[in-house]
């Protein structure tokens, strides 16, 4: 149970207030969130700015994996800038895509258009690359672009948050004092480091909640911002119930009251708006 922790989360919380989560205002200007554009980013080893030259049409009985309702493009672009990608990439880069007919079976004019690319390197080499997902290619604009790029330094920072793999575990202690008490969840993730959330109630004062990136929490310690790359990876990723096998089998009051400290946080990180199709 960590009780070390236990011990210095309390004496934080005794000298330091944290404040509820800071929830930005969504953009709404751009269909696409915060959390399609993470989505997409986190993904992507390679992202760039890039022009269509040519975009050849590729004829059905070459396509046969095309969905439905589509018409399959190989695309070639120049490049305008890279925005991800170690080792850079050529002026031209060539992928392939599949893009949505309209109602009269018409593809979209693409040539001359825009964009930003979502990609990994091809097995194929040379300038080819290999699109993340589906409608990994954006319409560019400064907005989209500047966002990105704020996106990228993000994941790339060395005190960057990892994905969530699971709730490992998760119990509540109560405090001397009827209605205080503390509650730790601890979260499994993709590179083994740490993250926690920690839910304390003292006497007289508000419920608060901080997530730590440590084995210990620091003054930092801080519930995440809405839209920034802290809040997704809760957000948009822990389960909608704490799960019964990180509480050890425990059913009882204390149990309870880890499941009801966990509801909050959900509340206050808010849902995940996404406006991309699986």
């Amino acid at each position: 149970m960590r009780p070390f922790m236990i011990l210095a989360v309390t004496l934080f919380f005794a000298q330091f207030a944290l404040v509820p989560a800071f929830s930005q205002a969504p953009d709404q200007t751009d269909p696409l969130q915060y959390a399609d554009l993470a989505d997409l980013s986190a993904d992507a080893p390679i992202i760039v700015h890039a022009t269509v030259k040519e975009a050849i049409k590729v004829a059905p009985e070459r396509a046969p994996n095309a969905p439905p309702g589509t018409q399959r493009f190989y695309i070639i672009a120049s490049t305008q800038a890279l925005i991800r990608g170690q080792g850079g990439v050529g002026e031209t880069i060539r992928y392939i895509i599949d893009l949505p007919l309209d109602g009269r079976g018409r593809a979209p004019k693409i040539k001359k258009k825009p964009f930003i690319i979502f990609a990994r390197r091809s097995a194929s080499g040379g300038d080819n690359v290999q699109l993340v997902a589906k409608d990994a290619q954006i319409a560019w604009t400064p907005d989209r672009e500047q966002r990105v790029r704020s996106l990228v330094r993000e994941l790339l920072a060395r005190d960057a948050p990892p994905a969530i793999s699971r709730i490992g575990s998760a119990f509540h202690v109560p405090g001397t004092i009827i209605g205080e008490g503390e509650t730790q969840i601890f979260m499994e993730t993709a590179t083994g480091s740490p993250i926690s959330i920690t839910v304390l109630k003292r006497e007289g004062q508000q419920k608060f909640w901080a997530v730590s990136l440590g084995e210990i929490v620091d003054e930092a310690a801080r519930a995440p911002v809405r839209n920034g790359l802290l809040w997704y990876r809760l957000a948009c990723f822990l389960p909608r119930q704490l799960p019964s096998s990180a509480l050890g089998g425990d059913a009882g009051a204390n149990a309870q009251q880890a499941r009801s400290d966990y509801q909050m946080v959900l509340r206050d990180l808010g849902n995940c708006p996404r406006s991309r199709q699986p």
